[in-house]
């Protein structure tokens, strides 16, 4: 029955890690993907040992150092020849857990809550320094604070983490969360929703709200970091499992040095490295993924000494939000769930 539940769960996180691309409702960028277009065209040699790392969702610039390590030969240089999945069925969280890969992209919600049921993830690199995500509006709503929330339609997906943070940050304000109308969004993307039947929903505004931006169609957002440091969490994260971990050191940190310089490069060549994302995903929308990358790039690395790094109070604050709430059955043991051991230095 643990299992069951943690995998609902995991799989209600990967509906919520698909705001990354809910501007994308036709799924190409996904068929790009399943077709392999990241390939560097470059000719492995027989030494090198064949690696796959599986997205969370569809590919965006969360992912673009994965690619530009691929394209620019740094996971050739450590000997790896790097193929880039799309999730199966059960979500790239269990796909790495089950160690049918060694890798995977996935967030510290699923993480801590896999690994209070004794799944044996490790997160072993943030992707992004500080929560990008949010509950956004149209600007005609009139939703400025979480106040506003009252009275309007909420789109989500069921997950009982949305309703526990809109309660979070509404009890601040103190806001009524029982004045929202909760409603499943579906298969609808955020700005079909929003000229249907919703008022606001939780987006990341580093695909949506610069696609928001691109249309014309300005918002008012709310950063769930903003209101509380509790939900300043990473997400997304690289994973690996604790048996790749303990058993194949090296492998994890050969990974993760070209992994670094793939999001370094992103982070000091934005418009080369969306170039390398369109290339391997051609599908993807030139003019979203260009100023996306503009704006994520410096936001990889931020604050942090260096790209990838994990502070134990993040993994502590979170998890004892989520614990407070119900949301996990027991405290985490915070030390097990992440490392920053295999990081370069």
């Amino acid at each position: 029955m643990k299992q069951t539940k943690w995998t609902l769960l995991m799989l209600c996180g990967l509906l919520i890690a698909a705001l990354t691309a809910c501007g994308q409702s036709d799924g190409k960028a996904n068929k790009a993907a399943g077709n392999e277009a990241a390939s560097s065209g470059k000719e492995p040699s027989k030494s090198m040992q064949d690696v796959k790392i599986v997205l969370d969702w569809s590919p965006n610039t969360n992912h673009t150092g994965l690619y530009v390590a691929k394209e620019q030969g740094f996971y050739e240089e450590e000997g790896l020849n790097v193929d880039i999945l799309l999730p199966g069925s059960g979500g790239a969280d269990a796909m790495v857990a089950s160690g049918e890969v060694p890798f995977g992209i996935s967030y510290q919600e699923g993480v801590t809550q896999g690994r209070t049921q004794g799944v044996p993830l490790v997160s072993i690199a943030a992707v992004i320094q500080h929560n990008t995500s949010g509950f956004a509006a149209p600007v005609d709503r009139g939703i400025k604070t979480p106040k506003d929330y009252e009275g309007k339609t909420y789109g989500g997906w069921g997950s009982p983490v949305e309703e526990a943070i809109l309660k979070s940050i509404m009890d601040q304000t103190g806001a009524d969360v029982g004045k929202v109308k909760f409603v499943n969004m579906g298969e609808a993307d955020y700005f079909t929703a929003v000229k249907r039947d919703i008022d606001f929903a939780w987006i990341f505004y580093a695909w949506t709200g610069i696609e928001a931006e691109l249309r014309g169609e300005p918002l008012d957002m709310q950063y769930v970091k903003d209101y509380t440091d509790k939900l300043d969490y990473y997400t997304p994260v690289i994973v690996t499992n604790e048996k790749t971990a303990a058993n194949d050191p090296e492998l994890v940190k050969a990974f993760m040095r070209a992994t670094s310089k793939g999001y370094e490069y992103a982070i000091e060549h934005p418009e080369e490295a969306a170039d390398i994302l369109l290339k391997a995903v051609p599908d993807l929308d030139k003019e979203l993924v260009l100023a996306s990358q503009k704006w994520l790039s410096p936001k990889y690395q931020d604050d942090a000494a260096r790209w990838g790094e994990q502070k134990r109070e993040v993994w502590q604050n979170y998890s004892d939000w989520m614990h407070e709430r119900g949301l996990i059955e027991k405290e985490l043991d915070t030390d097990k769930a992440f490392t920053n051991e295999f990081l370069p230095e």
